[in-house]
């Protein structure tokens, strides 16, 4: 059968004839045609369904692969870095246990008191009063503040400051006021506040 005259008998197809109840009498030729045009669909639908989820699997595996390569980078440099992570965690417990140490205790602040007022004698101050305020407690640490009122020459004050800073224990400076009293000598009205490592509880 040559193509003439499949052109021929299509032509020649009457639609009536055409029936779901009549499928064993249609044309030989429409026959074919339905059965390749089941046969296209069925694939084109597989390809479509097939094709779909496999791009959406690849996107996520895409997604998830570049998500682990992130995770294996992030953890292999810190594999490879673990032992300079462990020195460097013994290194900041001995510094802290150094600053914990550099904190006061209740039992030292008489102490301090004392160290404070003789940096201040040393520098030619004359301490008018050491008042210790309120504590104020903090998440890791206790602040106790120290009002300090002193007179005296600029560089007095000046070398009361540094001495200060200087102390063993860690003591901060605050609140710096300089007034001018009668005579040729300032007064000055400073906080100091020193600091104890709250255990936890």
């Amino acid at each position: 059968m040559d193509i003439q005259a499949i052109i021929e008998e299509i032509k020649s197809i009457d639609p009536t004839e055409i029936r779901l109840d009549n499928i064993g009498r249609w044309p030989l030729v429409v026959r074919i045609l339905m059965c390749i045009g089941a046969f296209v669909a069925v694939i084109a639908l597989y390809f479509y369904l097939g094709v779909s989820n496999s791009n959406a699997l690849l996107e996520r595996t895409i997604a998830q692969e570049a998500e682990l390569r992130e995770t294996f980078e992030s953890r292999s440099y810190e594999a490879a870095n673990l032992e300079a992570y462990r020195e460097q965690r013994v290194e900041l417990d001995e510094r802290l246990q150094t600053l914990i140490g550099q904190l006061p205790k209740d039992t030292e602040v008489p102490g301090l008191l004392e160290d404070i007022t003789e940096t201040g004698l040393s520098s030619g101050l004359a301490i008018d009063s050491i008042q210790l305020q309120s504590e104020r407690s903090h998440d890791y640490y206790v602040e106790l503040p120290i009002s300090i009122t002193a007179s005296g020459g600029y560089h007095d004050f000046a070398t009361f400051i540094s001495g200060v800073s200087g102390l063993p224990r860690i003591v901060t400076l605050h609140d710096f006021e300089i007034s001018r009293s009668g005579s040729s000598l300032l007064n000055l009205s400073i906080t100091a506040k020193t600091y104890r490592y709250k255990e936890p509880e």
